[in-house]
């Protein structure tokens, strides 16, 4: 794979769904740390509001409003990106919405449009980005999902979408090595995540939707995404829960499907009624928002992707600890099996018993002569054992008898 190398405050980053939820802190993040920012959505008054932010405070950024599902509107973008910056470096296709109902209830537009923003607006800026980038090269990030290798009941489009969206990556980024192209492609697939998210389904139950358990901080996946834009990976898991149902669905799928059936159709129902059925699917709705209204406990970190993206300091550190582990177990044994351990412990005894501490340290001192003398005369036993054995020997051997004589 390709390894883009620029520092992200050298390069030139094109983001779609930029105007809220996991785009709105990528967007924030990335200006932060210096990049120069095309922001795409369709909110253009959410859009300039972002980018005027961004530039008061020392960051640069341009807004450029478009529907991710019109390639022609999407061009535009990728064309504002040249005209100010003269390059695109890192394109990230983020936009994406969702569908809460049982598949049979959903009208053939819904999930028709659900498909045209998820999959096809993921399709739209990726070729795009590679015409942009192939003489020079860069990095393609397209956001997935742990649905993109699991289903799950009651977001059956958004799962299908999500695996089309895997499908796509991989042959596109499988094409392009073929072809020697200096483009990395790479794949974020994120766990539940505290976004607007479910505000912005469309949701065809009666009750209000909500993330399962467990649940992560949108700042996860922002910096994931960004440490792709400087050290691309293939993908990249977001939240070690996510990844263990993965991996339940891969080894045990049947198993899986039961634990689906049983917990995934009421643990993604809240008992509040849903008084904003139809979201942003067809306009956009409640922009600049990072989080959503999950009211339970958000995952600032987690283990499994720090250890993916940093495998060499993750390992490093493991075997820190491990080292540092087994060095603390050897010298306390060594330490517990030393004199002064000894003898401290006989002092701790007697002191307990009611001794005085003179009496404590005299009796380690007899105890330890005691101890020397009984080896003392052991050594002198074992040396005059074996003089006499050899002066026994030299009785009885004959030559022996004859020098003698």
């Amino acid at each position: 794979m390709h390894r883009s190398g620029a520092k992200l405050e050298d390069q030139v980053v094109v983001l779609t769904g930029a105007s809220s939820g996991i785009g709105l802190v990528t967007a924030r993040q990335a200006a932060e740390r210096g990049a120069h920012l095309v922001l795409c959505s369709r909110d253009d008054d959410a859009l300039q509001q972002l980018a005027q932010e961004i530039n008061d405070n020392g960051g640069t950024a341009v807004a450029a409003s478009a529907d991710v599902a019109d390639q022609q509107a999407l061009r535009a973008v990728a064309d504002a990106a040249i005209r100010e910056f003269g390059r695109i470096d890192t394109w990230i296709n983020n936009a994406g919405v969702s569908i809460y109902g049982r598949l049979e209830e959903v009208a053939p537009s819904d999930h028709r449009r659900l498909f045209e923003t998820n999959f096809w607006g993921v399709v739209n800026g990726s070729l795009l980005a590679a015409e942009f980038m192939r003489p020079r090269g860069g990095v393609i990030i397209n956001v997935g999902s742990v649905l993109s290798d699991l289903s799950i009941p009651m977001q059956g489009m958004y799962c299908a979408s999500k695996h089309a969206v895997k499908g796509f990556t991989d042959a596109f980024r499988m094409e392009l090595e073929e072809q020697g192209t200096p483009i990395a492609v790479c794949l974020i697939k994120p766990s539940a995540i505290d976004t607007p998210y479910t505000t912005h389904a469309r949701n065809y139950m009666r009750v209000k939707p909500q993330n399962p358990m467990p649940v992560y901080d949108p700042a996860l996946v922002a910096h994931a995404i960004l440490h792709c834009a400087v050290h691309p990976k293939r993908e990249v898991v977001i939240g070690g829960g996510g990844r263990a149902m993965t991996a339940a669905a891969h080894w045990l799928p049947r198993l899986t499907d039961l634990i689906m059936e049983r917990l995934m159709v009421t643990g993604q129902q809240t008992d509040e009624p849903e008084d904003h059925v139809f979201g942003s699917l067809h306009e956009p709705d409640e922009n600049l928002q990072e989080r959503g209204e999950y009211d339970g406990r958000v995952h600032a970190r987690s283990l499994y992707t720090t250890a993916r993206m940093h495998p060499v300091s993750t390992t490093a550190a493991a075997l820190a600890a491990t080292a540092a582990a087994a060095a603390g177990a050897w010298l306390t044994r060594e330490w517990l099996h030393s004199p002064r351990s000894r003898r401290g412990g006989s002092r701790r005894r007697s002191s307990a018993n009611g001794a005085p501490a003179k009496q404590g340290a005299a009796a380690s001192m007899t105890d330890s002569h005691n101890g020397r003398s009984r080896r003392h005369r052991a050594g002198t036993q074992r040396r005059a054992g074996r003089g006499a054995a050899r002066r026994r020997g030299r009785a009885r051997s004959p030559g022996a008898r004859a020098t003698n004589a």
